[in-house]
């Protein structure tokens, strides 16, 4: 069975913003699906972040701080649960898609860090993920193509249905199809890599795709800074 026919995994987080080192955690999800077409298993989590939820977030994805007090949990234990579920998935062999991997993964290290005083790859252990980023995969495999590529555009231009756009656990889904679908279209030029070869490509490639907007931005004047690392940025605290 080629791997993008085969088990699956997920992930995806809704946040207080985009700022992976002060931002919070809102909800999560991680979907599992053993085959193509199968039934997918859906695990989600909601969090009271303990900080407001600017309007704008708010705005992206629905959720209040008064809905978030009154049924959103704790933090520390949150991630702690979430962390454990993405190593089983790793133990289980299961690749795992993350849409934007260097931001889900990030803020997830980074609210560990903040509340459980550890790391992502302390969890891990011995077990690293295989990422699938199908953001990264299409970009290179499709390099020419015009057009954004969110998740939204990723959908329409593959012809996955994408329902409650921004709840976590539909977007995972819908990230997780994208990637079948990738692998589908691509299938000549994937099918003889493992997952775990492709995430080696995977963080080649997306350095590359940084390099190239990095230009684009300094040409256009732009003091915007492209980071290249793939699927997690180093710590801060670490890197200096």
């Amino acid at each position: 069975m080629r791997w993008y026919e085969g088990p699956l995994a997920a992930f995806d987080t809704e946040t207080t913003g985009v700022d992976v080192e002060h931002d919070r955690i809102v909800s999560a999800a991680l979907v599992v699906q053993e085959c193509a077409g199968g039934r997918v298993r859906s695990t989600r989590w909601l969090v009271n972040p303990g900080i407001p939820v600017p309007v704008e977030a708010t705005n992206v994805h629905g959720l209040t701080d008064e809905h978030l007090q009154h049924h959103g949990r704790w933090p520390a234990p949150v991630m702690e649960e979430v962390a454990r579920s993405l190593a089983e998935q790793s133990i289980a062999g299961r690749p795992l898609v993350v849409m934007n991997a260097p931001f889900d993964l990030t803020l997830l290290d980074r609210e560990l860090r903040r509340h459980r005083a550890t790391s992502l790859a302390r969890y891990l252990d011995n077990h690293p993920l295989s990422v699938l980023d199908p953001r990264v995969l299409d970009k290179h495999l499709d390099r020419y193509r015009k057009g954004r590529r969110t998740l939204t555009d990723l959908c329409a231009h593959y012809g996955i249905a994408l329902e409650e756009a921004h709840d976590a656990a539909a977007d995972a889904t819908a990230a997780l199809e994208v990637v079948r679908a990738v692998g589908r279209r691509f299938q000549t030029r994937l099918e003889r890599l493992s997952p775990a070869e492709l995430h080696t490509l995977q963080a080649v490639w997306h350095a590359a795709q940084a390099r190239g907007l990095q230009a684009w931005f300094a040409r256009n004047g732009s003091p915007e800074a492209v980071d290249p690392h793939w699927p997690l940025r180093p710590d801060l605290a670490e890197a200096a």
